[in-house]
């Protein structure tokens, strides 16, 4: 029979999706139950109305890990010899119940003995702290906090997004504002460190917008460190994203792509970018839909077609891939011109292809790569001053860092 509610329902699908590998979803509302808070109606219909427990449930429902002797058999003896240059790293509550026939595996990884153990209450319980005591708007920052904790691989990996309601950025001309936030996870297997960088999404149509800070990162190894100060700090780098987000977006939005003026389509625009087909596909879709010319488009625009398909129809996990085409659609917004640079050298490579396979005239290809070129002059003659404020933005990035 399943709890009423909170974190004893929560382990129970967790347990079920876990045992299969099937990745799995909490929502969250709220940092504790001292602070009385609710899902965004923009949020909650993107979720399907979904339930939700706070934020202290939500990591203090996250599989442990803790560490215990691993040894290897030796057949020639026919007996097990421990070893102290590994150490096994395993969910405690799931060896006291190995014993079960349904009991789920412990072990996430055996890595050296170097290997320091960082849970989940280690990182964000300070979280926590910080913002039941950091203001914004006549309220703390714990009463508007929401978002999502994604598990994957038994719950050995874990991302989330944490939002808060009302701290966002309003941009001219639209009611619907952008919400500010952070991504921030960890695995128990060697592959992610515990990480945090800024993160956004878009209440229109809940688009996320990655990578907005540089990425921290606090590995497995050695003391952990205070990660009170690290949020603190953290949280002065989001201050200053929404101080220029506007501009990079205003700019951007001045700034556009006459596919009537250029020797390829919008599809093609994304195919060169290096996206793969599905993602190209749901983009296009969805710039259609926005753009008020789709014939010619801005890079805001552009920029939300890449995040559009990569925020609802990435079929990959939270990893490199993902933050590779993330890389690409954020350069769309913060660097039109090296996009636009990335595209012209990828047409200039297809058309070199099509020379050596079909017989295509290099004066046919010249003519293509001028009429891009042409069409990229305004964008590129912008390049210095998205390139300054991008360096201005990161300098105080490193100076909050240094205080």
């Amino acid at each position: 029979m399943l709890p009423p509610d909170g974190c004893g329902r929560t382990e129970h699908r967790a347990r079920e999706n876990s045992m299969s590998n099937t990745p799995h979803t909490t929502v969250f509302a709220g940092i504790d139950a001292r602070t009385p808070a609710s899902l965004p109606e923009w949020y909650r219909r993107h979720h399907h109305d979904p339930e939700t427990i706070t934020f202290s449930e939500a990591i203090r429902c996250l599989p442990r890990a803790s560490t215990t002797e691993v040894a290897y058999r030796n057949p020639y003896l026919d007996d097990w010899v421990a070893t102290d240059r590994f150490t096994a790293i395993v969910e405690p509550g799931r060896l006291a119940e190995q014993q079960s026939d349904e009991a789920e595996e412990p072990l996430f990884a055996i890595p050296t003995d170097a290997y320091s153990v960082i849970n989940p209450v280690d990182v964000y319980g300070p979280l926590e702290k910080v913002l039941h005591e950091t203001e914004y708007d006549d309220r703390v920052l714990g009463e508007v906090t929401f978002g999502e904790i994604r598990q994957s691989r038994g719950g050995g990996e874990v991302h989330m997004d944490i939002l808060f309601d009302g701290y966002s950025v309003e941009l001219p001309g639209r009611r619907e504002p952008i919400t500010l936030g952070v991504t921030t996870g960890y695995d128990y297997f060697g592959g992610h460190a515990v990480y945090v960088e800024g993160f956004a999404r878009d209440t229109v149509c809940a688009n996320s917008i990655r990578q907005l800070t540089d990425r921290e990162t606090v590995r497995h190894v050695g003391a952990i460190g205070d990660f009170r100060e690290w949020w603190e700090r953290i949280l002065t780098q989001l201050d200053l994203v929404a101080n220029d987000l506007i501009a990079f977006i205003a700019e951007a939005s001045d700034s556009s792509v006459d596919f009537t003026e250029v020797p390829f389509d919008l599809a093609e625009f994304y195919a060169l970018l290096g996206f793969p087909e599905y993602l190209v596909d749901h983009a296009v879709r969805d710039v259609r839909a926005m753009a008020s010319n789709p014939l010619d488009v801005d890079m805001w625009t552009l920029h939300s077609g890449a995040t559009y398909a990569l925020t609802h129809f990435f079929t990959g996990g939270d990893g490199v891939a993902l933050d590779r085409y993330v890389t690409t659609a954020n350069d769309i917004l913060f660097n039109p011109s090296a996009t636009l640079d990335v595209v012209e050298r990828s047409f200039e490579r297809r058309a070199a292809e099509a020379r050596e396979t079909n017989g295509q005239t290099d004066l046919e290809s010249q003519v293509a790569l001028a009429q891009l070129e042409r069409v990229g002059e305004d964008i590129h003659s912008n390049a210095r001053r998205f390139e300054e404020r991008e360096a201005e933005l990161r300098s105080r990035f490193a100076s909050v860092a240094d205080d």
